[in-house]
């Protein structure tokens, strides 16, 4: 997994909702909050985007833009962001470029079985594409809060 003070791959494309190419060059010059989640419309992963939904205003006086990353197709997060009226973009990484390249793409465990999936990450990306803070193997209640409560001790 990608560190404090790590550069983030600015130059990699993957797809936005409307399946449009974008990569974290596009956003060079302002601060972001990169979060990485395992699917859409899950229980830990919807708690996780409203969290994002009801903190983005707030994050964003702070300067900073919410990006949520993860496998699903872009219809798929058209389907989620309209469902629950989310607020920021969802990123498609379907060939799982971006995925790894942080380094969030591990070996899970669930009842006994091991797989390889999305560790639910949260990056907190610095105006000049360096990584300023991590947060590794998140959990999904009150994050929205810990993000904007980060970006206000950092102002």
């Amino acid at each position: 997994m990608l560190q404090e003070g790590n550069k983030a791959p600015l130059s990699i494309k993957i797809k936005d909702s409307d399946g449009a190419a974008v990569s974290l060059r596009d956003y060079k010059g302002k601060r972001v909050v990169l979060y990485f989640y395992p699917t859409d419309d899950t229980t830990g992963c919807t708690v996780e985007a409203l969290q994002f939904r009801d903190w983005s205003k707030d994050i964003g006086k702070l300067g900073a833009v919410v990006i949520g990353v993860s496998k699903d197709s872009p219809k798929s997060h058209i389907k989620f962001s309209t469902k629950y009226k989310l607020n920021f973009p969802l990123w498609s990484d379907e060939g799982l470029q971006l995925i790894k390249s942080f380094g969030v793409w591990q070996k899970k465990k669930f009842m006994g079985r091991e797989y390889m999936g999305t560790i639910r990450s949260t990056f907190v990306i610095g105006e000049r594409g360096k990584i300023m803070k991590v947060f590794p193997k998140v959990t999904p209640k009150n994050h929205g809060e810990e993000i904007f409560n980060f970006l206000k001790e950092i102002k």
